[in-house]
């Protein structure tokens, strides 16, 4: 079929090199890369659903559903034209070449480029939320099997940056876990809204065709079709939902980032990354920069931007179709995935090969004060005070050791005993042994068994829970994507008896 055949309504000139180079080409180009055979999909399941409805005949679905298949499987000859403004009328140009206009121009009946855009747009969608789930699941994976080899890790936990209760890295790692869960609910619950059906609401006031919407719906592996025409063209808020979970799990891999970005330090010593996701410095050569870490901090930054890109593209445009809508708001969507991609798959990588210092961990842990909270809660069950009045008797304690340049384990009990008196105006009846089981951080650790502790054993009981939650979780992505490409099964076998029937 010649450029000159090809039809733009009531506009008589080809785009301009300006539009071409600016809209038309980067458009294409992106579409071949993202979204090509969903187009082809999208055409397959509408045109078996208009011979089911008797709307095309069956040798008419058959030239069509031939033409497209062989787009489908890169036996066509197909070659891009520019001047034909979008991908999908490169498609229905090779089709209406293949099997002539009165039968090719059939395919685009009840139906717009409104509709069969938005449709495959949430097929894109879904498409990489559940790879992002499955890829969140295996980071998940790698985490628990991390904290399982650190149970016994004690280590000073922190608040503002500050020493404040012992915990175990584990009962770090179980804390990351749970978020990650939450990042996994976040883009499930993202993908049901996403996976809805456009396809029949048409330019945005549906159609005067006998369709079925529930078919192509079902076909194309949907949860079911949207009710309204216009909202089937006009919405786009999934795609800001998407980006949202995008980019709240952005900050959960941030987080994790820069807490072992800092525990990798020389100060600490905590952590060790792995020389495979590391780098040296070009001049110092004792350098070990956590590349990876680094990385994944910077990229959650651009992944809150992408959200606001989208969000500021949908702002105030018509609740209907519209270039900036449908075209520009999804847009972010793609590139945020790509760096999450990344993200996960890095982070992944580095907890993987990552190496946990206990001893330098229960080090710091005797070493700073964050075992005196167990010190006033014992004054508390020692003496029967108020945790208020044990709390300004420890900070006596605390003040008296800092100003010796003594660190917390090295805490007498005549020294408690002279700040109590000072405070109290009394002895304590705190014992040696009270002591020192407050101030050690393994003891201080075992002590704390309730719900939600850092005790080994209640630990360990926070892990079964994530790890049977994260086996539900993979049961509940396997069969979304069965159900997809289950659905995808159905439609080919429909499409292929009409190709062959005779």
């Amino acid at each position: 079929m010649s450029n000159s055949e090809f039809s733009r309504g009531k506009i008589k000139v080809p785009p301009c090199r300006d539009v071409i180079e600016n809209i038309i080409k980067p458009g294409i180009e992106s579409e071949l890369s993202r979204s090509f055979k969903s187009y082809l999909l999208v055409n397959k399941a509408h045109v078996v659903m208009l011979k089911e409805k008797g709307i095309l005949s069956e040798d008419e679905a058959r030239q069509i559903l031939a033409a497209n298949e062989e787009l489908l499987t890169g036996s066509a000859d197909f070659e891009v034209d520019y001047e034909k403004e979008d991908i999908y009328f490169n498609i229905e140009n090779y089709v209406i070449a293949r099997t002539g206009r009165e039968i090719g121009g059939k395919l685009h009946t009840a139906r717009s480029r409104n509709d069969l855009c938005a449709t495959v747009t949430r097929i894109s969608l879904r498409e990489r939320l559940l790879e992002m789930a499955m890829l969140t699941n295996e980071l998940r994976e790698v985490l628990l099997d991390l904290a399982q080899k650190n149970t016994s890790s004690v280590m000073p936990g922190h608040t503002h940056l500050q020493p404040s209760e012992p915990i175990t890295f584990a009962h770090y790692c179980s804390a990351i876990a749970a978020a990650l869960q939450r990042d996994f609910d976040r883009l499930i619950h993202a993908y049901h809204t996403t996976n809805i059906c456009p396809l029949g609401g048409t330019s945005m006031g549906s159609s005067t065709f006998a369709i079925d919407r529930t078919l192509t719906s079902d076909w194309l592996g949907f949860n079911g079709p949207i009710d309204n025409s216009l909202d089937c063209v006009a919405s786009r808020d999934y795609v800001l939902e998407g980006l949202s979970a995008l980019s709240i799990m952005g900050n959960t891999l941030s987080r994790l980032a820069n807490d072992l970005y800092v525990w990798a330090t020389p100060y600490y010593q905590f952590i060790e990354v792995d020389d495979a996701v590391a780098a040296c410095s070009s001049i110092m050569p004792q350098k070990k920069n956590p590349w990876t870490l680094e990385y994944i901090k910077g990229k959650a930054a651009h992944l809150e931007g992408y959200f606001v890109s989208a969000s500021s593209a949908l702002r105030a445009t018509p609740y209907t179709h519209c270039q900036d809508a449908s075209a520009e708001t999804p847009e972010p969507l793609y590139q945020a995935v790509d760096e999450l991609r990344a993200c996960l798959k890095l982070m992944k990588v580095t907890l993987k090969t990552l190496k946990t210092n206990s001893s330098k961990m229960l080090q710091a842990a005797n070493n700073t004060y964050c075992t005196v909270t167990e010190l006033a809660n014992t004054l508390v069950r020692v003496d029967g005070i108020s945790f208020r009045s044990a709390h300004h008797v420890v900070a006596l304690v605390v003040d008296h050791m800092l100003k010796q340049g003594l660190l917390a384990h090295e805490i007498k009990l005549e020294t408690v005993q002279d700040c109590y008196q000072l405070a109290m105006g009394e002895k304590s009846r705190i014992s040696e042994e009270d002591l020192q089981n407050a101030l050690n951080p393994i003891h201080n650790v075992e002590s704390k068994n309730i719900l939600g502790g850092p005790a080994a054993s209640e630990v360990t009981r926070q892990l079964q829970v994530l790890d049977q939650q994260l086996k539900s979780d993979q049961k509940t992505l396997k069969a979304l994507n069965d159900d997809v490409n289950q659905a995808t099964e159905r439609l080919n076998e429909k499409a292929n008896e009409i190709i062959k029937a005779v």
